[in-house]
């Protein structure tokens, strides 16, 4: 399929299917922005409303190379498509303003710790008694129960705390944190799958509700079905690259890099065997099924990387290609970002950003035919829209002025 083919009824113009949506998103550093850059990419109407001093990830460097005003990489990647209010929730006229920008949303999402909103007074039980059909969805490290609760939690302690570390890295090394924020971003897609859910939910019955997501409940529920089988007490060695289910599957060094591939069904390793010169194992039952192959791992991996150590990369993923087997070169983000098929999937798009114009941003991963997505708008400046979304909520000008000069906004 073309992507013109796949775009040929889609609504010009249109933001997405979310349009029509407002969340008001009470957030900071990634987690949470990323749960509303989610819902703000398919349409809705994301207000990030953050203190006057702006929040973490406005200051997180590296900033974006050429960019002045100088922009954080975070900042322009988690918060396109969203507008900017300032209001410092620790003072009381603050508080009210947040609590009437809550009552003009469907969706409100934070990632404080637990308790935080509950001290300044604009908590579940304080929204819920405002506005009975609201959503809240609620991001911490450990959740809003449990006995950690309460503690500090951040991404790479969530994946620490579920056993992501211990199988991560090198059999002969240290156990390794994910170099993206997985722990964060497994949050904030549960987070907005759950805002949506709790969306379709309030639409049928009317019904608001409070929405919980731990980091370390998304990590533990991603664990491949890990958690159960450490329940049972299972041996989970850590592999590095190869595959507890697969074999041959690793990387492998060709003559001027590496690649990624390997076979997972008996149909393709009998392709395999043949593409290797080795047509006599592909019906060998020492290697024609999984459970040989993996018995024979060092074998069968050998046989593979003594074939990849005489091609080049673009050799050995023809080759591969060519005959259906699954291969991928091991790209650096640099190479990833100029590869024909990023641009053609719209994966960075040229977005103007605080007076920055054309910077490359990350664009959305799903793609809807009917309501395409896109990054309609860059990263706003803090506080851009302030003035607009306070007049929305009736706030006279000489209000506003007067707030702004008591830096409440």
């Amino acid at each position: 399929m073309r992507r013109a083919d796949f775009y040929r009824d889609a609504r010009e113009g249109h933001p997405g299917p979310l349009a029509g949506v407002r969340v008001v998103e009470l957030t900071t550093t990634w987690a949470g922005p990323m749960c509303g850059c989610l819902l703000a990419d398919m349409g809705a109407d994301v207000i990030k409303v953050e203190h006057p001093d702006g929040e973490i990830a406005r200051r997180s460097p590296p900033m974006l190379p050429g960019t002045d005003p100088a922009v954080s990489f975070m900042h322009a990647t988690v918060n396109r498509n969203k507008r900017s209010v300032t209001l410092d929730l620790h003072d009381a006229r603050g508080r009210n303003l947040f609590r009437r920008l809550a009552a003009t949303a469907d969706i409100v999402v934070e990632n404080f710790r637990p308790g935080a909103l509950d001290d300044w007074g604009v908590g579940w039980d304080a929204l819920r008694a405002m506005k009975h059909d609201l959503i809240l969805v609620s991001i911490s490290g450990f959740g809003q129960y449990g006995p950690d609760h309460d503690r500090a939690g951040y991404d790479p302690l969530a994946q620490a705390a579920s056993g992501f570390l211990s199988l991560n890295g090198s059999p002969e090394g240290e156990p390794v944190k994910s170099p993206t924020f997985l722990g964060d971003d497994l949050g904030g897609l549960h987070a907005a799958l759950a805002a949506l859910a709790a969306l379709r939910h309030r639409d049928t019955t009317g019904e608001g509700q409070h929405v919980d997501v731990a980091l370390l409940d998304a990590m533990l529920f991603q664990s491949t079905g890990y958690l159960t089988l450490g329940a049972l007490d299972v041996d989970l060695p850590r592999m590095g690259n190869q595959f507890r289910i697969a074999a041959p599957a690793t990387t492998f060094s060709c003559r001027d890099g590496r690649v990624m591939a390997g076979v997972l069904t008996d149909a393709h390793w009998r392709r395999l065997a043949h593409l290797l010169g080795r047509g006599e194992l592909a019906e060998d039952p020492g290697y024609a099924t999984a459970p040989a192959r993996i018995a024979r791992r060092d074998a069968v991996d050998g046989m593979v990387a003594e074939w990849m150590a005489e091609r080049t990369v673009a050799e050995a993923e023809t080759a591969w290609v060519a005959v259906g087997l699954p291969i991928a070169p091991v790209r650096t983000y640099a190479e990833a970002a100029r590869h024909p098929h990023t641009a053609e999937r719209a994966m960075l798009q040229p977005t103007a950003t605080e007076g920055n114009p054309a910077l490359p941003i990350v664009g959305p991963a799903a793609k809807f035919s009917r309501t395409p997505t896109r990054v309609r708008t860059g990263a706003p400046s803090l506080g851009e829209h302030t003035d607009e979304i306070l007049a929305e909520l009736g706030a006279p000008e000489a209000e506003r002025e007067a707030l702004r000069r008591e830096r409440i906004v």
